[in-house]
């Protein structure tokens, strides 16, 4: 049975062509993949096929699910149809929440909307799909807001939400960039078994061939808005016709960073970091316990030196981060630049600032859609007093530095795909040249071809202004090809840390070993 059919269909944004006569189909309990570049089109294809794009859309050819067309379909429809036959994973799931709604309460929401479910019933439901996602301790997080989680536990809530309804058609938009790679493997285990058991057909979105190659059944390549090679997932990695799609497979980070010299100066050190939340209950809002999440974090980075931060999602990665920057309290000392900035007030910390700089994990939710290209990145330039005569050729120089086109200056945020917002998110970084840079998932919004280009990219300014980096990320790939040593994290704590060769060859600690076997298929294929 034919689930969904594309035939000929071609989307308009005005002048801009971003879909040419796309066609393909997917049949019940198929997984079917797109793949190709940021920009390349894959997401709006499977956006216009319920509708979802702007009312000025320009929208012809044909899509059909189970038979009936959803081009100009009536609103009543496609509102029948979304979420329930036909359901999404988004890519950002900070900008698909709703900040003041609880979890249970967004959840709840698709389920008293489509089934009527309601009250206890619906509690136990809500339990149940976080659960299967890999939510730890889900009665307890019922009442959480989106910003009190990690990115992957916030993508983790939106591939529950989808779910709820039990959908013919999961479209999955890059459902595990958020993850790392242990609740990768394992949302993708479920995905498959919600496939078998509920005979549920998946469109699959994502620029990981690694991901593409264990869940596809068959794969269509997208290039600048055309599908340029479609067929069975076996034949398209064994013999590539297209020479777009061989260079898609031949595209990953290999390398290792430039040695750091040897008289490089400390940047930043911490010394038993801590980080720990109160849990307040009662009318008086008591203090009965803490959210440990980090526990006695020790580090040094030098200049031109990287350290790779890895670990699951929620194991402290980013709030250890965070209180480096001095973005979120912690107790210990964080020397930067032979200061102990720990105890500085605000006003104090500001000079300082223009030398610490951060790159956060999504790159939408981090721009304001009311500022251009150009405002955006040179806010930093504008806050710090530096180069009041040519800030937009400093612009156009750091734009041109992270592969973009200078002219695009003058656009918004909404115009870009992902991969474009989370290079302009590096670019307002870089224009400072801090010491240290903050690079929370920078790839993980990247296609492969372009996520080689940026490593390449942070490469070479670490070697010209000997930036230190605190990288975090699940792509132990990338990890590799950047990170001089690595830091292994798991519930708040440092469980390993050593020179990134040494590691990836031979991990000491058990959690360590699970993390690399997730990602290379065993230690020490690394």
């Amino acid at each position: 049975m034919r689930v969904l059919e594309v035939r000929d269909l071609s989307v308009r944004f005005g002048p801009t062509h971003a879909v040419r006569g796309v066609s393909f189909h997917v049949d019940k309990g198929e997984t079917v993949a797109l793949v190709g570049e940021s920009g390349s089109g894959k997401s709006v294809t499977a956006l216009s096929t319920v509708s979802l794009v702007p009312g000025a859309t320009e929208i012809t050819g044909s899509v059909k699910y189970a038979g009936q067309e959803m081009v100009g379909a009536d609103e009543g429809t496609l509102r029948r149809i979304r979420g329930n036959d036909i359901s999404f994973i988004f890519q950002e799931p900070m900008t698909s929440l709703n900040p003041l709604h609880t979890l249970e309460k967004q959840i709840t929401e698709s389920l008293m909307l489509h089934q009527d479910l309601r009250g206890a019933a619906a509690r136990a439901r809500v339990i149940e799909l976080l659960h299967k996602v890999g939510i730890r301790d889900p009665e307890d997080r019922l009442g959480a807001y989106p910003h009190q989680l990690s990115g992957g536990q916030r993508q983790r809530v939106m591939i529950a939400m989808a779910l709820a309804n039990g959908p013919d058609l999961l479209v999955a938009d890059e459902p595990t960039t958020a993850l790392d790679v242990t609740i990768q493997a394992q949302i993708l285990d479920l995905l498959a078994d919600l496939k078998r058991d509920m005979g549920m057909s998946l469109l699959f979105i994502t620029h990981d061939l690694t991901i593409v190659r264990r869940i596809a059944d068959r794969v269509c390549v997208m290039q600048g808005g055309e599908i340029v090679e479609q067929g069975r997932t076996e034949e398209i990695f064994a013999n590539p016709r297209h020479p777009y799609t061989r260079k898609l497979l031949a595209a990953e980070s290999t390398g290792g960073p430039d040695p750091v010299a040897p008289d490089a100066p400390e940047i930043v050190a911490t010394d038993n970091l801590r980080v720990w939340f109160p849990i307040q209950r009662g009318l008086m809002r008591r203090t009965v316990g803490h959210i440990k999440a980090v526990n006695a974090a020790t580090l040094s980075v030098r200049a031109g030196e990287t350290v790779g931060i890895v670990g699951e999602s929620g194991s402290g990665k980013t709030t250890l981060a965070l209180a480096i920057m001095r973005l979120i309290g912690s107790e210990g000392p964080v020397v930067f630049m032979g200061r102990d900035v720990q105890g500085l007030h605000s006003r104090e910390l500001r000079p300082i600032r223009r030398d610490m700089q951060i790159v956060f994990q999504d790159p939408f939710g981090s721009l304001s859609p009311r500022m251009t290209i150009e405002q955006i990145v040179a806010e930093g330039l504008e806050v710090h007093g530096v180069g009041r005569e040519d800030r937009r050729a400093q612009v156009a120089a750091i734009l041109g530095e992270v592969g973009l086109d200078p002219a695009m200056m003058d656009r918004y945020p909404h115009e870009f795909s992902g991969g474009q917002r989370q290079r302009i998110a590096i670019a307002r970084a870089m224009i400072l040249r801090p010491k240290l840079v903050v690079l929370d998932e920078p790839t993980s919004a990247l296609d492969m071809t372009v996520q080689v280009q940026i490593v390449e990219l942070l490469r070479a300014l670490q070697r010209k202004n000997a930036i230190a980096y605190l990288f975090i990320s699940h792509d132990l790939k990338v990890v590799r090809a950047l990170s001089h040593k690595v830091i292994v994290m798991k519930n708040g704590d440092v469980v390993e840390t050593g020179e990134a060769e040494a590691l990836f060859a031979a991990p000491k600690h058990a959690y360590t070993r699970a993390l690399l076997k997730a990602a290379f298929g065993e230690v020490g294929a690394a």
